[in-house]
């Protein structure tokens, strides 16, 4: 006859792992020193859901917590839509217009942009890989010529500008000066884009979100403070789901 503490200890298992089976996504759980309370954020690029926690609390407690957020997962979900990669007749905003994506024999394989369409040469297999290429130095060019505008304004000197595609962040700027910035917000409207490029140069001033840092931000910026960070909110959800496969 199996021992009751371990009848115990199977039951419990079966229980975390029925509970997290009814969850729509996989779920991460990370307890944190520093963490008072339990907050949960859904990782769009990777499809799962993230969930930080005391140090002291259990799976299973984390687990059931998130089981009683399920509202606002589906809310999320349901504003997520699908996937929208980069083929041929695909329309892509970028800087602000309405591109359609156009495989053209006589175009560059780095890409030209004539009027309303973004030209792409060469073989079908990898066009989607091309039109990232486009786009990433043309969101580097773009976007590090913004950085030194604000920089000016702020009298401060960024040591450095990088592209990526952080799954959280926009953004970010370390201590040592160097801004790296999201290549998707090329895809984003230019008034959200130069927000999020003037956020990150006030933080060559000051690496906190501060009174000192927000009054800064809100110099640069201008009066579209407000209205630049709620459509971000809005917008975002898209530019991270443009490029990516079906």
């Amino acid at each position: 006859m199996m021992p009751e503490s371990l009848n115990i200890m199977w039951s419990t298992a079966r229980s975390e792992r029925s509970d997290e089976q009814s969850l729509p996504l996989p779920i991460e759980v990370r307890p944190l020193r520093s963490a008072r309370r339990m907050r949960l954020r859904l990782d769009e690029a990777r499809g799962v859901l993230k969930l930080t926690c005391p140090a002291r609390t259990s799976r299973r407690t984390a687990i059931r917590w998130a089981l009683e957020q399920r509202d606002w997962i589906d809310a999320q979900l349901a504003r997520q839509g699908d996937n929208e990669p980069f083929v041929p007749g695909a329309t892509i905003p970028v800087e602000g217009r309405d591109l359609v994506l156009v495989r053209a024999a006589e175009a560059p394989r780095t890409g030209r942009i004539d009027q309303d369409t973004l030209n792409i040469g060469g073989p079908e297999d990898g066009f989607d890989r091309r039109v990232e290429a486009h786009l990433r130095g043309r969101a580097q060019a773009v976007m590090s010529a913004e950085v030194a505008e604000f920089a000016d304004r702020a009298q401060v000197t960024a040591r450095g500008v990088s592209v990526g595609d952080a799954a959280t962040r926009w953004g970010s700027c370390s201590s040592s000066g160097t801004i790296r910035l999201s290549w998707r917000l090329i895809f984003a409207s230019p008034e959200v884009r130069r927000f999020v490029v003037a956020h990150e140069v006030a933080h060559l001033r000051h690496l906190h979100h501060g009174p000192d840092f927000k009054a800064l931000e809100a110099e640069l910026v201008g009066p579209g403070l407000r209205r630049a960070k709620a459509a971000l909110k809005r917008e975002g959800p898209r530019l991270r789901r443009l490029g990516r496969g079906r």
